[in-house]
């Protein structure tokens, strides 16, 4: 089954939402291999939404999250992409809940980015996701395949991408756990292991106690200031 998302150029605010059903069971293709084909087809100084999301084909919303996350991974700075990409993961993610083709608008779609910063980016994601493929493979398929886990899983990764979205960019890794439990549900669902999907459940239960323990000092730094201050 071709998941490459429908042509939405002519898709108002009202359209009605495709009626495309998503399975994810297709594990042909690495996730090293979609995204190096993807580089090598980039062609001129700018990239969108819209193109990354034509130029995927099979089981391109799952293969999408995954390449979106990598700006969060590494130690690069892109104008722009926080949001767009943040944003794009929770509606995609929403998709993979509902079991429909999501629909995005066309500010988000058509957001140009610089395909100069972007490409090497995406070639160092390559690298970062080629050592996944050495060791991601179909096991314990009842935690990725189904109608019901992969709502369960979108769920998940639609948690994933608020707490990526949560303005913390300053504070060190409050990116990289979100972003690393999207990308392991994403790589495990769409190449069915579950042993992976759990790996991406784990890291946001541990992003979920970092925020936590993050809040507590916080506030304790600010009673002690206050008391300091009242004294």
């Amino acid at each position: 089954m071709d998941h490459r998302p429908p042509d939405q150029t002519s898709a108002g605010p009202g359209a009605p939402e495709p009626e495309t059903a998503l399975i994810f069971d297709d594990t042909r293709q690495s996730l090293s291999e979609t995204l190096l084909h993807i580089i090598d087809a980039i062609d001129g100084e700018t990239v969108t939404l819209r193109w990354l999301l034509e130029e995927i084909g099979e089981q391109g919303l799952l293969i999408l999250c995954a390449l979106l996350t990598i700006p969060f991974l590494l130690p690069v700075s892109i104008p722009g992409v926080s949001t767009v990409f943040g944003a794009a993961i929770i509606m995609i993610s929403i998709g993979i809940t509902i079991n429909r083709i999501p629909w995005l608008p066309a500010a988000l779609l058509d957001r140009t980015f610089d395909a100069g910063k972007l490409v090497p980016v995406l070639r160092k994601g390559a690298q970062t996701i080629r050592r996944l493929d050495q060791v991601i493979h179909p096991r314990l398929k009842m935690l990725s395949s189904g109608a019901m886990m992969n709502r369960l899983n979108g769920l998940g990764m639609v948690f994933g991408g608020v707490l990526l979205a949560l303005p913390l960019g300053l504070v060190p890794f409050s990116n990289t756990l979100p972003a690393l439990a999207i990308l392991f549900l994403a790589a495990g669902i769409s190449q069915c292991d579950g042993l992976f999907v759990l790996l991406g459940y784990l890291l946001l239960i541990a992003t979920v106690l970092y925020f936590a323990v993050l809040a507590l000092l916080a506030f304790a730094a600010g009673q002690g200031l206050s008391g300091f201050l009242l004294s």
